[in-house]
């Protein structure tokens, strides 16, 4: 009895972390993100769905050819970047096939929840609004094969209309909510810096692509190298770029970051440094490194660090709206269809269009 008890609870964990997935993960598709929530996630099971329903959001519905379009546009853009033999590769703990369905299903949830927000607060489309997603779905549709359209369980013209429709009453839900948030960001405060390294690495590769931490003893070697390095930089006066070039064993060899950025393990290192200026050897994420400040103030980047900023407060502030919403809705995933799903093994399909036709007819702000 106490097994079956755990093998339930276990089975019931899985199946809510896949639906807070889809309710809380940002798309990096939209406009939009999210702040982090600690609320509960309301989770509803239900045996209720038609034939073609792969979840619910309230009373909001995401049909297998929603979810399917999105899908096979996605997956057209991975497989022109990566090639077609990547779906069964492994990433972590999930293969790459799978991990592009969760996306899916993160980014059409959050539409359908935002979608749900923007009624709560009396936020609707206007007629030149909805003709414009109507306009843009014509011009998508007329693109399609009769493969593609297949591909996506007979998608229609409407159907297209409709994602294009939600889209575009989410994306204007996040522009009403940050439209009065426009602070004054300081060049310090966005200054960015650029710094050549010398990285000597503590971890490996596996076959799959994921890092094996060294051994306590391989990691006292690389320790040692790099402070045979530092002291060759200290004592004869050797040339940073050259030993650069001999030892680093980093993807980049020059980097440039702001504050609170891409860098954490640099930035109190970096920020300490005068122009030109050479770290004695330091621990990150990665390894040992030694660092030399190429530009303590970099002005065309440090500009387009304040843009970065700003649109991150603006973030900030939808999640803190977006998060205390979302935890109160019902959320019920029909996860025997949605399992059934696979991507699409047919060199006939190729549409990838979908959200590059609905940015023409609604650019970003």
């Amino acid at each position: 009895m106490n097994s079956k008890r755990q093998s339930g609870r276990l089975k019931l964990k899985k199946i809510a972390k896949r639906i807070a997935v889809i309710v809380a993960a940002c798309s990096c598709v939209l406009t939009t993100g999210c702040g982090k929530s600690d609320k509960p996630v309301k989770i509803v099971f239900t045996t209720g769905f038609a034939d073609d329903e792969v979840f619910r959001i309230e009373d909001l519905v995401c049909t297998l050819k929603e979810a399917k379009a999105y899908l096979v546009n996605t997956q057209e853009g991975y497989e022109a970047s990566f090639g077609k033999e990547i779906w069964g590769r492994e990433t972590g703990s999930a293969t790459v096939e799978g991990r592009l369905k969760d996306s899916v299903l993160a980014k059409i949830a959050q539409i359908k929840a935002m979608d749900i927000l923007a009624a709560d607060k009396g936020i609707v489309l206007d007629d030149k609004e909805n003709k414009k997603a109507e306009e843009a779905a014509a011009e998508y549709y007329a693109t399609l094969s009769e493969a593609d359209i297949a591909a996506m369980d007979g998608i229609t013209q409407e159907d297209i209309a409709g994602i294009y429709k939600d889209q575009a009453l989410a994306d204007k839900l996040y522009n009403e909510i940050i439209k009065d948030i426009n602070p004054e960001i300081s060049d310090d405060e966005a200054r960015t810096i650029t710094i050549e390294q010398i990285l000597i690495k503590t971890y490996s590769l596996d076959a799959n692509g994921n890092k094996v931490e060294f051994s306590d003893s391989d990691k006292v070697a690389a320790k040692t190298k790099a402070d045979s390095i530092y002291r060759q930089l200290s004592s004869d006066g050797s040339n940073f770029e050259a030993l650069m070039l001999e030892y680093n064993e980093a993807d980049k060899s020059e980097l440039s970051f702001g504050k609170r950025g891409e860098q954490p393990d640099y930035e109190s290192v970096a920020f300490n440094l005068g122009g030109g200026e050479v770290s004695s050897v330091f621990a990150t994420s990665e390894g040992y490194a030694i660092i030399k400040c190429i530009s303590k103030f970099n002005l065309e980047e440090t500009e387009a660090n304040k843009v970065k900023i700003v649109q991150e407060r603006k973030r900030e502030v939808f999640g803190e709206t977006y998060d205390s919403f979302v935890a109160k809705l019902n959320k019920q995933l029909n996860e025997k269809l949605w399992n059934s799903v696979t991507v699409v093994d047919n060199p006939e399909v190729t549409t990838k269009g979908l959200m590059e036709v609905y940015q023409k007819y609604f650019p970003k702000k």
